[in-house]
């Protein structure tokens, strides 16, 4: 069971980014961006084996925001879930990589 997540402050800026553009499109709708994200996170937090893996080697998985196109990069250690990184759907994986 996952009892902890640690949001790495690599993916606190992509979040925060995302939620002001959002809000610059319409007010109030990165609030509703950050909502969708905490809920996916949520999902991976119950069940991460659900998710696919992307990377074996660290066992990074992904999982994906249901109404905005956002892809969540994530590992576990033992019962420690790792946020690295939040990414559009049209940004390349290889942003997150590096992290």
């Amino acid at each position: 069971m996952i009892r902890r997540v640690i949001v790495r402050p690599l993916a606190m800026e992509d979040i925060a980014a995302a939620a002001t553009w959002y809000d610059e499109q319409s007010p109030g709708l990165g609030a509703e961006l950050t909502d969708e994200i905490i809920s996916a996170i949520r999902r991976a937090q119950e069940n991460p084996n659900l998710f696919r893996v992307v990377r074996h080697r660290d066992g990074m998985r992904r999982v994906l925001t249901g109404r905005f196109p956002y892809r969540i990069f994530f590992s576990i250690i033992q019962d420690t879930m790792y946020v690295h990184a939040v990414l559009h759907g049209a940004q390349h994986d290889g942003r997150w990589r590096g992290r």
